[in-house]
């Protein structure tokens, strides 16, 4: 049998590699979570604990570690958000928190690129934040550490430099919400499903990029990731 034929190319699938492996990660969908570190939640005018929820950016706005990402447009106010990134081999509806982390392939890190002033607008007028966070190259992530090597990180810095400067400082034991919490939660909403990506939430220190920026960051343990902002306007 021969496979189907399509009116245009199908796009390529988006991937994550695999520490010590040559296999490669199917990226399916992106969830990230708002306001899980109380330092984060201060720092953005905010104090309170409420249930965690979510935003989605596009499997192909992932950007690799060692990219040169242009700096976007309509904005002029870019910010970096490091965070802990959960890969899952496999999913389901109404997951118990208890048996969430069976559902997790591995860990990695990345940032949540906002463009901050889109979001801060779109939020005084109750409109949905997508413009302020998903657009191109807007989810830089590292390779992922399979859970047979990382564990599963309750505990360890996560940090984030921009031109060497020490821009964020944390520790995973910060988050309110646990990775299992995390995806229990999510699951009553939607159904997860094997590589599917969750970006965790971030500590306190977030800030603006600019044009030739280079930006190191890592959870120890984990994994590492760099990338920068391009010098010049072009796309």
């Amino acid at each position: 049998m021969t496979g189907p034929d399509f009116v245009l190319p199908p796009p390529p699938q988006p991937v994550l590699p695999i520490q010590g492996s040559e296999l490669l990660f199917p990226v399916r969908r992106i969830w990230c979570v708002g306001r899980n570190y109380l330092d984060h939640i201060r720092e953005m005018g905010n104090n309170t604990r409420e249930e965690p929820f979510f935003f989605a950016k596009h499997a192909d706005m992932i950007a690799l570690s060692g990219t040169t990402i242009p700096y976007p447009p309509m904005t002029k106010d870019l910010q970096h958000e490091v965070e802990l990134v959960v890969a899952l081999k496999s999913g389901g509806t109404d997951i118990a928190p208890e048996a969430a982390l069976d559902h997790v392939f591995g860990y990695g890190v990345g940032i949540d690129l906002t463009r901050r002033d889109l979001q801060l607008a779109a939020r005084r007028k109750e409109r949905p934040w997508e413009a302020g966070k998903s657009f191109d190259h807007s989810a830089p992530c590292s390779q992922l550490a399979p859970v047979n090597k990382a564990g599963h990180p309750t505990s360890g810095a996560i940090w984030l430099r921009v031109n060497g400067i020490l821009r964020q400082s944390g520790d995973l034991n910060q988050m309110i919400w646990s990775v299992a919490e995390i995806l229990a939660q999510l699951s009553k909403s939607v159904a997860l499903r094997s590589g599917d990506i969750i970006l965790t939430g971030t500590p306190a220190g977030v800030g603006s990029l600019e044009r030739g920026d280079a930006i190191e960051c890592g959870i120890d343990g984990v994994a590492t990731l760099s990338c920068s902002i391009r010098s010049d306007s072009a796309s």
